[in-house]
């Protein structure tokens, strides 16, 4: 008489269950980009003129909407430009910094619902400077991949979601790039500031 345990049958219906969700996640989320791109590219500037007529309360709505730009394609830069000019370049510096930091947490929360459908591994790979060869929890590699422009802030965002790279790691490596770069266009949107009202 065999007494061979059985193989208990392992059904695949949580893994389907599994991806299925992620689809799902991502098509939302794809749509919820597209929305957002067009509401911010055909009424920017009205968005510009809300954040200049509502005083402190325009802190609050530039860092809502550098959140809502974190999940759409569009740069944030020109906003930080106007935001340097209306508000100074330490303020703005500090708004388009939060607003940026809350978007790329934003992005990291997609990366823990998305990652089994999507190619990021593959993009990761194609990074310079040999960053495709780091492990994505490391601090060099989060930190350098954000300065790359373009799609390099998104990868990094996402990736780090996927592995779910410790969030105070996360927060530090996300927050020195970022705000280094919102300081740079926030002083430089108070210097054309200040030209525009000398002419």
């Amino acid at each position: 008489m065999d007494n061979t345990p059985e193989t208990p049958n392992v059904s695949p219906e949580p893994k389907k269950n599994g991806r299925s969700q992620s689809i799902y996640i991502l098509i939302f989320s794809v749509f919820i980009m597209v929305l957002a791109a067009l509401f911010v590219t055909q009424d920017l500037n009205r968005v510009k003129a809300l954040i200049s007529q509502a005083g402190v309360w325009g802190i609050a709505i530039s860092i809502m909407i550098y959140a809502l730009l974190g999940v759409t394609l569009i740069p944030s830069e020109p906003l930080t430009l106007f935001i340097g000019a209306l508000f100074g370049p330490w303020l703005a510096t500090l708004i388009a910094g939060t607003g940026n930091t809350l978007s790329a947490f934003v992005e990291y929360y997609l990366g823990t619902h998305i990652g089994s459908a999507t190619n990021f591994e593959e993009r990761k790979d194609k990074l310079p400077f040999g960053l495709g060869k780091m492990k994505v929890e490391s601090p060099l590699f989060l930190v350098g991949a954000r300065m790359i422009p373009g799609y390099g802030p998104k990868i990094v965002s996402m990736m780090a979601g996927i592995y779910r790279v410790p969030l105070l790691r996360y927060l530090w490596t996300t927050a020195i790039p970022i705000f280094t770069g919102s300081a740079i266009f926030a002083f430089g949107g108070a210097e054309i500031g200040v030209l525009t009202k000398i002419k």
